[in-house]
């Protein structure tokens, strides 16, 4: 069992980088009518950065496999406004994962390599913007536990 925790920068750090207002560096532009949050994550990549929405629909709240992309950060941010989940590992071992809840507007960066789960909404579907590589070469491991885990909110 899997039991979620909060998403902070600091809890998440050792897996990538979190995605939220706030963080970081902040100023006025556009006349003082916009603020700008900048610089929230660098995107790591040998090749092309593409943007892509992800519609995520609701699955069972079980962990049975983990993948990674070992040549490229992939970045996730709600489009909707609800909260999400993330499991990450360190290894791809079942007992090495976590879980986050993310809240609605919060979104996330999984460094290169890093193992995690596919998406995971908790309510209807809903969009994501998505930053990652797109380039020649296998991008995606994939590993699967013999019994899915289970996550406890």
């Amino acid at each position: 069992m899997i039991r979620v925790e909060p998403l902070t920068a600091a809890a998440f750090a050792p897996f990538g980088q979190v995605i939220e207002a706030g963080i970081g560096k902040s100023f006025d532009i556009n006349d003082g009518f916009t603020t700008r949050h900048h610089a929230l994550a660098r995107a790591e990549t040998d090749a092309d950065v593409i943007l892509s929405i992800f519609e995520g629909r609701t699955r069972p709240l079980t962990v049975g496999m983990l993948e990674c992309h070992p040549k490229g950060s992939q970045a996730f941010v709600p489009l909707n406004g609800r909260d999400w989940l993330a499991v990450v590992a360190q290894t791809p071992e079942a007992d090495a994962c976590r879980a986050f809840l993310c809240k609605g507007h919060q979104g996330l960066q999984y460094a290169t390599g890093v193992w995690h789960h596919p998406l995971l909404v908790l309510e209807q579907a809903q969009g994501f913007l998505v930053v990652d590589r797109d380039g020649p070469g296998e991008n995606l491991q994939e590993v699967f536990f013999d019994q899915p885990l289970e996550i406890m909110l």
